[in-house]
């Protein structure tokens, strides 16, 4: 695991985590790439303990460790990206799945809907609906023998 002082803070919507809570490990990584695959550490693993995480706040943080609970071992949120040959790209991949992922955790939950009941002209205007169909199908039928 390292910290590199030059890596850049995770940012997403208005939260920024301070680049010395991310944990980096390298390592080698299977897929496309030939013998170039055997010798170089390309697949990124990016770590957060978002228990002592500075970045976010109380509130955020509580939403997270409930929302991500299924995906935290020991609080810590875990992300891997190795589908590009260069580490470089793996590493913004990573950065991006996690960003992506904590600001789905951290959004405030939707708003509730209040009932509202139709108005009067809606509903005049379905009952006027129902009794043109309903005349409509009526027209329809065999006409009755007088």
């Amino acid at each position: 695991m390292s910290t590199n002082p030059g890596e850049k803070d995770l940012t997403f919507g208005s939260v920024t985590v301070p680049a010395s809570d991310l944990q980096w490990r390298f390592s080698r990584s299977s897929g496309p790439g030939g013998q170039h695959v055997n010798t170089s550490a390309t697949r990124v693993t990016l770590s957060v303990d978002l228990s002592v995480c500075g970045g976010l706040g109380h509130t955020r943080r509580e939403r997270a460790l409930e929302r991500l609970a299924g995906r935290l071992s020991g609080g810590v949120l875990s992300v891997s990206a190795q589908d590009h040959r260069s580490q470089v790209r793996n590493r913004e991949e990573a950065l991006e799945r996690m960003a992506e992922l904590l600001a789905e955790a951290t959004a405030p939950p939707p708003r509730v809907r209040r009932r509202s009941k139709p108005s009067r002209s809606a509903r005049r205007r379905r009952v006027d609906d129902k009794r043109r169909r309903g005349e409509l199908k009526r027209n329809r039928s065999r006409p009755t023998g007088e």
